[in-house]
């Protein structure tokens, strides 16, 4: 069949790029986007030219896409580009999302949710459940032809307990029910859907913010792209389809270590 052909979105920074990093170190075709083309275009370092590169010297193949996850019309064509290229996709990872960020860039964190912008729930169900589904519809019917493939939801345990805001909440619950209810849908397909929950990660966010949070036991963004990996070549995976699952979980099962 060849090298696994993935699609790892908002893999700019954080654990998206963690993700598509270990991706290419056990030789996958990655499909990296994210609004970041070039590093300057953001308050935070990284961008997707750079993962890509960086995918390409792990020993995949890194391809950078610029995509704003807003507009449909931008993930058809990331999609139709992936069929016109291999015809086939293995992998999806969504994993871009908005977080309602203040100012300064940090989410928004530590007040009730009656005083937080209405636009604040608007921006995490537009990117992070909605643009999850979207970019899921469209490369279903790949993965239903083929009649194989995995996608993966990047949520959050603040699906289950109160975390950062109630808007934010609310979005990754959303994720955890929407990759149950796909899974249903393309389980006569054997395509599987698996709802993620990274731990506390050293995103470039957080690092920033270094001085005034304990990060000890925070972990490296490819801590969650090893676990990806391990899912993406697991043959029993399916056994997963439909549940959320933490990574530190998944990484005692498959033996992975930090």
């Amino acid at each position: 069949m060849g090298a696994m052909v993935a699609v790892v979105t908002g893999a700019s920074r954080g654990i998206g790029k963690g993700i598509a990093l270990e991706l290419g170190r056990v030789g996958a075709v990655v499909y990296v986007t994210g609004r970041t083309l070039e590093q300057g275009g953001a308050p935070w370092p990284g961008s997707i030219s750079e993962t890509a590169a960086q995918v390409s010297q792990l020993g995949g193949q890194g391809i950078a896409v610029a995509c704003d996850h807003r507009d449909d019309a931008q993930v058809a064509a990331v999609v139709a580009r992936i069929r016109a290229d291999y015809g086939r996709l293995d992998l999806l990872v969504n994993n871009a999302s908005a977080f309602g960020q203040t100012a300064d860039g940090y989410p928004l964190e530590d007040t009730p949710f009656w005083l937080h912008p209405i636009a604040l729930w608007d921006e995490m169900h537009e990117v992070g459940l909605r643009s999850h589904f979207v970019a899921a519809a469209l490369a279903a019917p790949l993965m239903v032809s083929q009649r194989s493939g995995l996608i993966v939801n990047i949520s959050s345990p603040g699906a289950v307990t109160y975390a950062f805001n109630a808007a934010y909440g609310a979005a990754k619950a959303g994720v955890d029910k929407l990759s149950a209810d796909m899974a249903q849908d393309l389980r006569p397909y054997d395509v599987s859907v698996v709802s993620l929950w990274p731990p506390f990660t050293r995103t470039e966010k957080y690092l920033a913010q270094a001085d005034h949070l304990d990060l000890s036991r925070a972990r490296r963004p490819e801590f969650t792209g090893k676990v990806v990996a391990a899912l993406a070549t697991d043959p029993n995976v399916r056994e997963k389809s439909g549940r959320a699952v933490r990574v530190t979980d998944l990484a005692a099962e498959y033996g992975i270590n930090e």
